[in-house]
């Protein structure tokens, strides 16, 4: 066993991501084998509770196809929505009395970008998940398909569960699919070899990524969970990516899949989410003396550096810094409605203080709340 790999057996706190296509049939329906065949390898897994487990789950949407006379995955919000109401009552329920059978308690956790990248909401979702863990549960983690709208969804379950897994301070991110790994040609030729290992992005340079998967009931593909992989990575965590069959010999630290090594260290939870789970709602347009404000010297955007704004937006949501050539540059939580900006672009705090009162002696973005995008 490689380094690498040893460091994947010794996981404590291990986060797995398993799409549809790994736990549904060709029809769209809960296949109750699959589903019983990786929470096998799960309750094994967590040794009686000495390695934790958190499964971020797709499968809502499918498991909700057949019972609503759906014969394939529907184009439009609100049928997709409709699905995930009745499939992910089935999802969980199935989960629930599978892991039933090694006395493991499920808990059910539904997110939304927006759950996640507001501070307060942030805290709750890292709280929860933490006592979950600490009494013993096992949560089941997806995206809260029911309410989300196009604006506010993460796109699929792989950039979540990258997310998840640094919201978690895990030690290990495992993505499960259909595909045994990373090839550097198309899987299905002889001559296509597995990426054993990719220890930078350089690494995948001049490799074509495959697309969407052939089961049909996802939305992920190869595409997305390489860049899971490196969002996952880049925040400080190792991931191993391969098939749901291979998914004992991944988490016991064996030679499948492909193992992304971590290249960069963990930072501000939040400002992960705000850099990869977070749609702008509007922009702030900078002059060339904000822009090196915050870029280079790291501080807060006042509202003597704006130059003009874009977008209906409320405090506390977040919108793109772009430059005066138009390109985004940062990203960050406002504070004030876009109402309001007109009034304060250009001018000190002192003076909005003194006219307007002491809530607008502050900063638009403050630096806490900012990340940048070209860093």
């Amino acid at each position: 066993m490689s380094g690498a790999r040893e460091l994947v057996a010794r996981a404590h706190r291990v986060v797995v991501k398993v799409g549809s296509s790994s736990l549904t049939t060709a029809s769209g329906g809960l296949d109750a084998d699959r589903v019983d065949a990786l929470v096998d390898v799960l309750a094994k897994t967590r040794s009686g509770g000495e390695r934790e487990m958190v499964l971020v789950s797709s499968g809502a949407i499918a498991a909700g196809l057949a019972p609503l006379g759906l014969r394939r995955r529907p184009r439009d919000l609100a049928r997709q929505q409709a699905a995930a109401s009745v499939g992910q009552g089935l999802l969980v329920a199935r989960y629930t009395a599978s892991f039933a059978r090694y006395g493991v308690r499920v808990g059910q956790v539904l997110l939304t970008t927006d759950d996640t990248s507001r501070r307060a909401h942030h805290r709750n979702a890292s709280r929860t998940l933490d006592k979950l863990l600490a009494m013993g549960a096992l949560p089941v983690v997806n995206e809260n398909d029911t309410v989300a709208t196009d604006e506010i969804r993460f796109g699929d379950n792989d950039r979540l569960a990258a997310l998840v897994a640094h919201l978690v301070r895990a030690d290990l991110l495992v993505l499960l699919s259909d595909i045994d790994g990373v090839y550097d040609g198309d899987p299905a030729l002889p001559a296509s070899a597995r990426i054993a290992e990719v220890k930078s992005p350089a690494d995948l340079d001049g490799v074509e990524i495959g697309s969407a998967g052939k089961a049909g009931v996802g939305t992920g593909g190869m595409v997305t969970k390489v860049e899971a992989a490196r969002i996952a990575a880049a925040a400080g965590i190792p991931v191993v990516l391969t098939s749901a069959v291979h998914a004992a010999d991944a988490l016991a630290g064996r030679d499948t899949g492909t193992y992304f090594h971590a290249t960069g260290r963990r930072s501000a939870d939040r400002l992960l989410w705000l850099q990869h789970a977070s749609t702008p709602r509007g922009a702030l347009l900078l002059d060339e003396g904000a822009v090196r404000a915050v870029v280079e010297g790291r501080k807060s955007l006042l509202p003597a550096g704006i130059a003009a704004v874009e977008g209906d937006f409320a405090a506390g949501d977040p919108v793109e810094l772009r430059d005066p050539a138009g390109r985004a540059v940062a990203r960050g939580l406002v504070s004030f409605d876009a109402r309001e900006i007109p009034q304060l672009i250009g001018r000190s705090t002192r003076d909005l203080a003194r006219e307007l009162g002491p809530a607008y002696e502050r900063e638009v973005v403050h630096r806490d709340d900012l990340v940048l995008l070209h860093d």
